[in-house]
């Protein structure tokens, strides 16, 4: 077996019991470190004050556990609307702000379904968005990590490869690819080596080809139902998202490669399906666990 130098990482929000107590949980199952989301909500940028992110990274701290990244998804099909950027790009700085402050320099987020063509407009609201940003998060030695999985990692490189640094990079979830895209997880992190900067431990099963833009949204575009990604993910008749280890990802080649990139950042664990959340997680960090020998 593979042995893999990873911390392992918990998305505080997938127990669905608050930070506070989510944090406290993390530490039980024996997470190394945690993500949060900061779009809104406690940990919403405008809802701390400089006092309270110096007490919650001294909480934090106090429990033994690092902060892997901040989740920053504003929803609303990403930056695919020009006319909503601008809003979206100073929230965005800010949660960037906030991870600094809190000593962590991944931010995630979904932009949207990358468009094939790159002459259209949402391209290019998506591209001038992100390049921007990419800018940003450059400056502060920063990533703004984009989540896999609503197009093909060679989608994703083509349009990364087009921002004018590296600011804005790779969040890599294997699930979203199987589930999705279809896309081989092993063979995407090859694609995508030189922006990997965070991944996400998901496990999923593709039921049926799926069009991302019925999965994700995406802006002039009509669904043919109203299921979130979670929805789908939990009853849909395209995808399931399943406990780690029971899909289709390859975890000894996924995992393999991305040692072979010389990935050393952390593996954190997202479930955002099932009855029981802790005890998935529980056995996801025992599963993973397994690969560091």
């Amino acid at each position: 077996m593979i042995i893999v130098p990873n911390k392992i990482g918990v998305i505080v929000d997938s127990f669905r019991v608050g930070v506070r107590e989510g944090l406290v949980k993390a530490k039980e199952v024996g997470a190394d470190g945690v993500q949060i989301y900061a779009g809104s909500g406690a940990f919403g940028p405008d809802n701390l004050s400089q006092a309270a992110r110096k007490e919650w990274k001294s909480y934090i701290a106090s429990l033994g556990l690092e902060i892997s990244a901040l989740v920053g998804d504003l929803g609303g099909h990403g930056f695919q609307d020009k006319r909503a950027n601008v809003e979206k790009i100073a929230k965005s700085k800010q949660i960037l702000d906030l991870a600094v402050e809190l000593g962590v320099n991944v931010v995630t987020t979904h932009i949207g379904v990358v468009p094939e063509d790159k002459n259209g407009e949402i391209y290019e609201a998506m591209h001038t968005a992100c390049d921007e940003l990419s800018t940003y998060a450059k400056s502060m030695n920063a990533y703004f990590a984009i989540e896999t999985g609503p197009e093909t990692a060679i989608t994703l490189k083509g349009f990364l490869d087009g921002l004018s640094s590296k600011g804005v990079s790779v969040n890599f979830d294997p699930a979203n690819m199987v589930m999705v895209t279809g896309d081989d997880p092993a063979q995407g992190v090859h694609a995508l080596r030189d922006y990997i900067v965070h991944t996400h431990a998901k496990d999923g099963v593709r039921l049926r080809e799926v069009d991302p833009r019925q999965v994700y949204g995406s802006l002039g575009y009509k669904p043919l139902d109203h299921e979130t990604m979670a929805e789908a993910a939990e009853s849909g008749d395209s995808f399931r998202e399943v406990p780690l280890g029971e899909g289709s990802v390859d975890w000894d080649a996924y995992l393999q490669a991305l040692v072979d990139i010389g990935y050393k950042g952390y593996l954190t664990i997202e479930r955002e399906v099932g009855t029981n959340p802790e005890v998935d997680i529980t056995k996801a960090v025992q599963f993973l666990k397994k690969y560091r020998g």
